[in-house]
């Protein structure tokens, strides 16, 4: 993992890595396609140190993780603008996560099926049916997290 240069913003505890995760509704992942980078916003869900996210078979998100499955991801909650009385006093307060995994494509539809069920559980109460022919064209996709730090707005400023 990479250093954080501000220690006293910087989260260890996994309980409160996981209370920021749960209540993010939006997930980017970053990949690398040979020397560029590519970002992308993605609906997720995270349960037992294991990421889901679905995806279409095709485009570049999945054409990259199928050469390279290195995976960066972030969420950010309680974003709140803190305004100045100079633009350089201007500030963003937020609680955030930032992690290193390596995303696997899920084949059998036993697999999706948890995968989906952990998804939509992040954004609405079970119980979930899911068509066969749905499961089988759908891209499940698994991040196995290597680590994960998180991040909290200077105490004196955001409550």
């Amino acid at each position: 993992m990479i250093e954080m240069r501000k220690k006293e913003r910087e989260i260890n505890d996994k309980e409160e890595i996981e209370t920021i995760l749960k209540k993010a509704t939006v997930m980017r992942i970053a990949l690398v396609n040979g020397d560029m980078p590519y970002i992308v916003p993605v609906a997720f869900g995270y349960k037992d140190d294991v990421i889901y996210f679905h995806s279409s078979r095709k485009g570049m998100k999945m054409d990259i993780i199928r050469k390279n499955n290195n995976i960066c991801f972030e969420v950010e909650t309680d974003v709140a603008l803190v305004e100045g009385q100079k633009p350089c006093d201007f500030n963003f307060e937020y609680r955030s996560v930032i992690g290193f995994g390596t995303a696997h494509i899920l084949e059998s539809d036993e697999e999706k099926r948890k995968g989906f069920d952990v998804l939509m559980t992040h954004y609405a109460d079970p119980p979930f049916e899911y068509k066969p022919q749905g499961l089988k064209a759908a891209f499940v996709v698994k991040i196995g997290i290597d680590g994960m730090k998180g991040k909290k707005p200077d105490s004196t400023s955001f409550a």
